[in-house]
């Protein structure tokens, strides 16, 4: 029945880290460090704000552009940032932002340049949108550079979308690389679309910087997933320029027609609550594990997220996963987030007695 499928389904390929992580829940007490979501649970606060609404009632559809108080509450955080918007709309997540953006902004044919490694959403729902992914090449050290991206401009040319902090690499953009790409983007009139929703999961620096900071044809993408463990809740929000926003706002209407009713009640404090002590965690996490594998494995030292991106030996990255998944060790090879195969991802999202277990058998495999 294979061929009943639309051409636009034939490309699209099973996630690969879905596939692990459906193995790792079929094995007794695996060191599971494969699925990109923090391991503390949404905090009691919220979840009892969640609970109160969803008693009174509030469990229909709400405006498709969001609760407006919300929006407002969303439009303050990003002042506060130094983002650069005229409009906000909240969204099905930062996926679900992400595919209003592809399906509303991208026409077929048209270009769009992803960093690589890139997060494995951006490949594959460009190409829904009828685009073409280009792979800006950001080995060895996952930096962005200026020839590099020059080298992919071609008249197609559509937009440029940034990851910052990055899964699967933990690298956080500087200012400079940044300003960078919003030269060229002015140069040449493009779009970027700048997904950040690993902001507040940064180690070295007091705030990354965002794209949405400079140039002001950037959608800028956040949510709740991450910093509130909000992963199941599926919000998240989309700033930029007026026009597009309010013509995401309708696609949205004929898609996703609304964001959850409760979790967009339950975000309003969740904006205001504080996790600094839980990221204060994943620092300590991230110096174990990058401390650990560093004396055995050549490996670039995350700056943000709750990802490291290791090089296997010999650049053999899916034999190294699967000699790891034997031991009850499961991490994602690199191919599943490039176009090389070199590499690995450990999700470092996971008690450090599960990351010290994982380090050990990883000591060993070398």
């Amino acid at each position: 029945m294979r061929e009943m499928l639309a051409e636009r389904i034939r490309k699209i390929k099973p996630s690969g880290v879905r596939k692990i992580f459906d193995l790792a829940k079929k094995m007794k007490d695996p060191i599971d460090l494969s699925l990109g979501e923090p391991d503390f649970d949404v905090p009691k606060e919220i979840k009892e704000e969640a609970i109160t609404w969803i008693r009174k009632g509030f469990n229909k559809y709400t405006l498709s552009a969001g609760i407006p108080e919300l929006r407002e509450k969303v439009k303050e955080h990003l002042r506060k940032k130094g983002i650069i918007f005229e409009e906000v709309m909240l969204t099905a997540g930062v996926t679900g932002g992400l595919l209003l953006c592809c399906l509303g902004l991208i026409d077929e044919g048209d270009e769009v340049l992803i960093p690589d490694p890139y997060f494995v959403m951006y490949e594959y729902q460009v190409m829904l949108a009828g685009g073409v992914p280009r792979y800006i090449d950001t080995y060895p050290d996952f930096r962005l550079r200026e020839e590099r991206i020059r080298d992919l401009l071609s008249p197609r040319t559509k937009a440029i979308i940034i990851n910052s902090p990055s899964n699967p690499t933990g690298t956080v953009y500087s200012r400079e690389e940044l300003e960078m790409v919003a030269r060229i983007a002015r140069e040449r009139d493009l779009l970027v679309i700048s997904d950040d929703i690993y902001d507040r999961f940064v180690y070295d620096t007091p705030q990354a910087p965002s794209l949405g900071q400079i140039y002001e044809k950037t959608i800028t993408l956040g949510g709740f997933s991450k910093s509130w463990a909000m992963t199941g809740w599926r919000l998240g929000y989309l700033a930029g320029p007026k026009g597009i926003v309010e013509s995401l706002i309708t696609l949205q209407q004929y898609s996703f027609t609304c964001p959850p009713s409760f979790a967009q009640k339950a975000a309003l404090l969740a904006l205001d609550y504080d996790t600094t002590p839980l990221i204060e965690e994943y620092r300590k996490r991230r110096d174990l594990i990058y401390e650990g594998l560093s004396e055995k494995y050549e490996v670039v030292k995350p700056q943000g997220a709750f990802f490291i991106f290791p090089k296997a030996p010999n650049g053999k990255g899916e034999r190294l996963v699967e000699r790891a998944i034997a031991e009850g060790l499961f991490m994602v090879p690199g191919r599943v987030f490039s176009q090389k195969s070199t590499h690995f991802r450990i999700c470092f999202a996971a008690p450090s007695e599960k990351l010290e277990r994982a380090i050990e058998i990883l000591k060993r495999l070398v």
